[in-house]
């Protein structure tokens, strides 16, 4: 017997409770800082209304986010949260989506106005060991205000983080597909008006 997290447990039990405490690749740094419903809350603030919308992307959408967002499309289906004020004023819409960073996953929110710019990006789970400053605002700050028309791209206009090289593009090239999506769904006036 070994002691191990200050319980006495059989040596191979106190390493199978460590591993099944690690990530896949070893990392045991998950971090959850917001729910969706506090990034959503975040991203528009002045919102008093919520409408979640399930959409399905034909293949000609599909093809045109390849093309606006020059960036693969990935999947057709997507939820939206859309904003609307007390008034009922649509506002924009908030989408939640994940990348992988390196080994792990990101999740996070990408509120975009009923105008078609970035109101903000939210990192709500982060669990690489790794790379963890693309949650700063001063990295999220870089997206606000871009649109379809910007190349929202790591290098272009948007800034790499050393030590976090993949995470800043994976989630930089989810953002692009996120506000390519939107504008398609936009065009198509599938979006509240």
């Amino acid at each position: 017997m070994e002691k191990c997290a200050s319980a006495l447990v059989p040596r191979t039990l106190g390493a199978a409770v460590l591993i099944a405490g690690l990530g896949a690749h070893g990392s045991a740094f998950a971090v959850d800082y917001l729910t969706a419903a506090q990034a959503r809350q975040l991203l528009f603030p002045s919102a008093a209304q919520w409408q979640d919308k399930d959409y399905t992307l034909s293949a000609e959408q599909l093809q045109a986010v390849a093309r606006a967002g020059h960036v693969a499309a990935r999947s057709a289906g997507w939820r939206l949260t859309h904003a609307f004020d007390a008034q009922h004023k649509y506002l924009g819409s908030v989408v939640v989506d994940q990348v992988l960073g390196k080994f792990e996953l990101i999740s996070y929110a990408v509120g975009v106005d009923a105008g078609g710019a970035i109101v903000g990006v939210e990192v709500l789970s982060y669990r690489e060991s790794h790379g963890s400053e693309i949650r700063l605002p001063a990295w999220r700050h870089q997206f606000t205000g871009k649109t379809v028309a910007q190349p929202i791209k790591t290098g272009d206009d948007i800034a790499l983080i050393s030590g976090a090289t993949l995470s800043c593009t994976h989630v930089t090239d989810g953002v692009r597909r996120i506000v390519a999506m939107l504008a398609v769904l936009r065009e198509g006036g599938l979006l509240p008006a």
